[in-house]
């Protein structure tokens, strides 16, 4: 789920877009799971889930960058400037980390 990398911190995700509301609601196997009420079109979702994470993670939005998955609901985001603990502390209780290249 949370994975160090040497440009920052991986984070996998299972995106469920046009959701009643946006938030993060637990996992889903080995992945996040987040919800957000922008509709999968135009990239609309994807940018939601970019600015959720951020404001989650307390990082800057050029921080969180979406590196796979962009038409799929299962994706990779890098998060620059944080450590894998500090991410797993943000998020709290609804992941595991592991401390591993990916």
């Amino acid at each position: 789920m949370i994975h160090a990398a040497s440009s920052g911190v991986l984070l996998d995700l299972r995106v469920q877009p046009g959701a009643v509301r946006s938030g993060i609601v637990g996992t889903y196997g080995d992945a996040l799971k987040v919800k957000v009420s922008a509709p999968a079109s135009d990239g609309r979702a994807n940018d939601a889930v970019l600015a959720l994470l951020a404001a989650a993670l307390r990082l800057r939005p050029g921080q969180v960058t979406l590196v796979s998955g962009a038409s799929s609901r299962t994706k990779r985001v890098l998060l620059t400037g944080v450590t894998v603990d500090e991410v797993g502390a943000r998020l709290g209780p609804w992941v595991r980390h592991r401390s591993e290249s990916g």
